[in-house]
């Protein structure tokens, strides 16, 4: 009974360790729990189908094999301690191996640009070609040096952590930083309650704060004044392995791509590593990024962080991404800007059917003072920077990345819907930045006033992505008493199109073409025809071409005109890199502020909760032909009218105040 007790102590007490730590900490009563070879055969099944079993699974394995629910918790960390030391030991090895190789060849070209020889006659070559084949050799020669020197490092670092090496700062220091945020990940993913709680509604999780701080030593600094700290937790299953979701999270441009909604603009800083044996583990990068709510009321927010990459075992991939406000550059500290990430980022795991099971955690600190009153409830919902939102995101690209990868096989998916979600893909990034004012330098006109929107302009180039001439950007956001999905469902709707949209020319709206983008059928792509009044958009050959996503986070609308021999040319090509599009477009998210006591039709939830919905709205328009840089006042004006006259028959059709 005394063993059973010390036993629990330890266990209780040992709960939040790793499996490292548990082997050394352990020791001899780590002999005596012995299984028998029925419960490690039950086990090894259960580690092959899923690594970080939940309380619920390990709960039911213990009651099957007879065993106690902490003794199934230590058997699967000690079993990923294990393979994550024989996977970087069988890193190591090759890691040697590839230097030695290298190293080898580097001797060896440096004997043969002593004495050059033939190849087929095995004499000395001639005068005339020994510079030819001297500026050959000296050119492979650097490129060997430059990959020996890599290499060199990556073994410095591999056998000696605590070396300090060269760059802008200190990169022992920030790999050790991130190796904390790869095991604090690691950890806030194996665990269940009460470290982390179930929402409501049933999808997603969110942490306890207070478990946290109490389980936690904090790897960065501490939260400054006016900043609040949400985290959430999401799981989903993706039909790509871990390898093709680690190499898009690593490359910054397939990064954006994922979440153009999310990341309006990001850049590495510092490659601190490329990672070793030809893959991405131990790879280090420093990246600036710029996060961003599609809606004028809330700035971009710039965040410097690391990413790390690392596999922990056959098949297991940790990406995560960490602050670095606590690292010292000479004698000043990095700025904390008005966000900033704990660690954050994915757990991904093979499946033996070929999937792969993500679990991803958003862990953010924000200044409260930088978010508009109106969307304050709904960022503290975890909904507008937390995980559901990514993994929405990461399943939508995942489905776009599945038809890209079928465009090898044409029986699998046409070249027109390839071509067609392309230009999809790249309209909606493209709204998304103008109303965020992201990628390019845009200046402000006119601020939002509650009257007229907020306009901001800025000169096209005319690159093939967009026409040459002075953009014009208006932006307004309003509250509605509809819901969220109803709103949506409304916009979306053809038939009544033609009451808030003046691109429908006052009639009926024909749909050409509809591409489901996943299995929510209101996540599509459509190519629709004008059947209105107006006859120069037949004339023209204007088409109306729209893409639509929505889940639980919100829901986006972006459309544009384009010209049906272009579109045609998409189809027909599976490119549609030569199309220039200003798109327009409509965000909604819910709206969780207080109800206008002014206003008594706002729709219950199903919850019997009154609620409604924050709608952003934003136009794009070209002026061309400008004789200055200044903006005209009938162009303001004209700006001014579009957006107003769309929000009034918007409220009109809804029959809102």
């Amino acid at each position: 009974m005394e063993d059973q007790k010390d036993m629990s102590e330890k266990e209780n007490e040992n709960e939040l360790v790793s499996g490292d730590e548990l082997d050394s900490q352990r020791g001899k009563s780590s002999k005596r729990m012995k299984h028998s070879d029925k419960q490690i055969q039950e086990l090894e099944v259960a580690f092959k189908e899923d690594r970080y079993p939940d309380a619920t699974i390990r709960l039911e394995l213990a009651t099957k094999l007879s065993m106690g629910s902490k003794q199934v918790n230590y058997w699967f960390q000690n079993k990923r301690s294990r393979m994550k030391s024989q996977s970087e030991q069988h890193e190591s090895k090759l890691l040697k191996q590839e230097y030695d190789k290298l190293h080898t060849e580097y001797i060896s070209m440096k004997e043969m640009m002593k004495s050059p020889t033939c190849g087929q006659c095995h004499g000395k070559t001639i005068s005339m070609n020994i510079n030819v084949d001297e500026h050959q050799l000296k050119n492979e020669q650097a490129q060997l040096e430059d990959e020996v020197k890599r290499l060199t490092n990556e073994v410095e670092k591999l056998y000696d952590p605590t070396t300090s090496l060269e760059g802008t700062f200190d990169k022992s220091t920030l790999l050790n930083l991130a190796l904390d945020a790869s095991d604090e990940l690691l950890k806030l993913a194996q665990n269940g309650e009460p470290l982390w709680f179930r929402n409501l509604d049933g999808d997603g999780e969110t942490l306890n704060l207070k478990e946290y701080d109490s389980a936690f030593t904090p790897i960065i600094s501490m939260k400054p004044e006016h900043f609040i700290t949400e985290a959430t937790r999401a799981t989903c299953k993706m039909v790509h392995n871990s390898q093709t979701l680690v190499e898009t999270l690593m490359n910054k441009d397939q990064w954006m791509d994922m979440f153009p909604c999310i990341v309006g603009k990001t850049n590495t800083i510092e490659v601190i590593s490329r990672g070793i044996s030809g893959n991405k583990s131990g790879a280090l990068l420093l990246i600036v990024s710029e996060l961003q709510i599609i809606s004028d009321m809330i700035p971009s927010c710039e965040i410097k962080c690391l990413r790390f990459c690392q596999k922990h075992a056959e098949g297991l991939w940790v990406v995560v991404d960490v602050s670095i406000d606590t690292i010292q550059k000479g004698s000043q500290q990095c700025e904390i800007q008005s966000c900033r990430r704990l660690p954050s980022g994915c757990i991904i795991q093979d499946m033996v059917d070929g999937y792969s099971k993500v679990i991803w955690i958003e862990h953010m600190q924000y200044n409260e003072n930088h978010v508009h009153h109106l969307y304050r409830p709904l960022v503290k919902t975890g909904l507008v920077f937390g995980a559901q939102r990514c993994i929405a995101g990461l399943q939508r690209q995942s489905e776009f990345l599945r038809v890209m990868k079928s465009f090898v096989d044409p029986t699998i998916v046409s070249k027109d819907h390839i071509g067609i979600r392309m230009l999809a893909q790249s309209m909606t990034r493209k709204f998304c930045a103008a109303v965020c004012a992201t990628t390019h330098k845009w200046e402000i006109v006119q601020l939002e006033n509650g009257v007229d929107a907020k306009l901001m302009m800025r000169t096209s180039i005319g690159d093939h992505t967009e026409p040459i001439g002075i953009v014009l950007c208006a932006i307004k956001t309003i509250r509605l008493p509809v819901k969220q999905q109803h709103l949506f469902e409304f916009f979306i709707n053809n038939k009544t199109r033609s009451q808030w949209d003046v691109l429908s020319c006052n009639g009926p709206i024909q749909e050409l073409v509809r591409v489901s983008k996943d299995q929510n059928l209101e996540s599509s792509i459509y190519l629709l025809r004008a059947d209105g009044d107006s006859t120069s958009a037949k004339q023209n050959n204007m088409l109306i071409f729209q893409d639509t996503c929505t889940d639980t986070t919100g829901s986006l609308l972006v459309y544009a005109t384009v010209g049906s021999q272009d579109i045609n040319m998409v189809m027909k090509e599976g490119d549609s890199s030569f199309v220039g599009l200003l798109p327009n477009g409509i965000s909604i998210v819910q709206d969780y502020s207080a109800v206008d006591n002014d206003n008594d039709i706002f729709e219950k939830n199903d919850n019997g909760v009154y609620g409604g919905s924050l709608v952003t709205i934003g136009f794009q328009m070209l002026l061309e032909n400008l004789a200055t840089t200044s903006l005209p006042k009938q162009s303001i004006k004209e700006a001014n009218d579009l957006i107003c006259h769309t929000i009034r028959k918007i409220k009109m059709a809804l029959k809102c105040k």
